[in-house]
């Protein structure tokens, strides 16, 4: 059974929109201005965090739960960091997906007990390095540049998907190396699979 579907069954949702790309989701969420927008971290395109922050930066009352294949202190940390209110695994969602759905509409956090421990863990951790924190210096368009490079598309390419300039792209490229401290495309993609931006 699918998310949407689980959710119509379980809570009476109105589902707005389904899609499985970021660049759509982030439009259709502007277009349709959900309650609740349940995002998976995995996207092509645009990946889920990235989304999250530009959901909540254009629609303060859209709010967001995170679904997860990723089990990990840091991906919790950087969805809470990113503007979600809940982050569900999804070999849990069927326990506690509805919940946080329910809870986050009405605009409160949502934890649970396995995502409140990775962040009790994050905050005993030690802090995360200067090269960690680098990503918080690019700009939501730098991020987009990255993640399409990464996924393997030419400079050609993510000028038409994001419509604008190959040289706009060029020069993203230039800044996005100079901040990142990255030598060519083969770094690139290392560090967007490093923190989060594509999956390997």
């Amino acid at each position: 059974m699918g998310t949407a579907m689980f959710l119509k069954l379980r809570l009476g949702c109105e589902i707005c929109a389904e899609t499985a790309d970021g660049r759509e989701a982030l439009k259709l969420a502007e277009s349709t201005q959900p309650d609740v927008a349940v995002m998976d971290l995995d996207l092509p395109g645009l990946n889920g965090l990235d989304v999250t922050r530009q959901i909540r930066r254009l629609l303060p009352d859209t709010e967001v739960v995170v679904l997860s294949g990723e089990d990990s202190e840091d991906t919790t940390q950087r969805a809470f960091e990113a503007g979600a209110k809940a982050f569900v695994l999804k070999v849990n969602a069927t326990k506690y997906l509805a919940e946080a759905v329910q809870t986050v509409g009405e605009h409160r956090f949502y934890l649970t007990p396995k995502a409140h421990e990775s962040l009790h863990l994050q905050k005993a951790a030690k802090p995360i390095p200067p090269q960690a924190s680098l990503t918080h210096d690019l700009t939501s368009r730098e991020r987009e540049t990255i993640q399409l490079l990464a996924e393997g598309k030419s400079n050609k390419e993510v000028a038409r998907t994001l419509g604008i300039s190959v040289k706009t792209v060029e020069t993203h490229r230039a800044t996005i190396m100079r901040k990142l401290k990255l030598a060519g495309l083969s770094d690139l993609v290392r560090y967007a699979i490093r923190h989060k931006i594509i999956h390997a």
